[in-house]
């Protein structure tokens, strides 16, 4: 879906996505929706004008915000702890424009005692948007 009568609304997300609840800065840059599966737990977006940079395309910073909520899901669903960045490595591949949703996914490839290694990508219809790598600190609640 491309075209809209009111560019600032939201459709309807796509089969069983659901919307996320999400930090502060996530939501205000949202609204952001998920979807589980046996294999994932996929994460999208509905990209708004407000997304876009001075050129019409998706801002980098917003896929970079989008990416690091992607692949801090898939290590929060390897360890049911709080996932917080340690470091953040992107590639652009193409871009997306507003009309578009924009999905992504992560696989947890390595863990260590102390840090979780993760991979994901970010799509939009058949092309791959946005590839990444992250490593994060699991961190426990405190027992209170």
């Amino acid at each position: 879906m491309t075209a809209l009568a009111d560019p600032n609304r939201v459709p309807e997300p796509p089969e069983g996505f659901v919307a996320s609840a999400r930090g502060p800065f996530t939501s205000h840059n949202g609204p952001m929706f998920h979807r589980r599966t046996d294999e994932a737990l996929q994460h999208a977006f509905f990209v708004l004008p407000r997304h876009c940079n001075s050129v019409g395309i998706v801002h980098g910073g917003m896929l970079a915000t989008f990416m690091d909520g992607v692949l801090a899901g898939g290590v929060a669903r390897a360890t049911g702890a709080t996932p917080i960045t340690v470091h953040l490595s992107l590639d652009y591949l193409a871009m997306a424009r507003a009309g578009e949703w924009v999905f992504g996914e992560a696989v947890v490839t390595r863990q260590t005692r102390d840090l979780v290694f993760v991979e994901g990508r970010v799509w939009s219809g058949d092309r791959d948007v946005l590839r990444g790598s992250a490593v994060f600190k699991p961190m426990k609640k405190k027992a209170e």
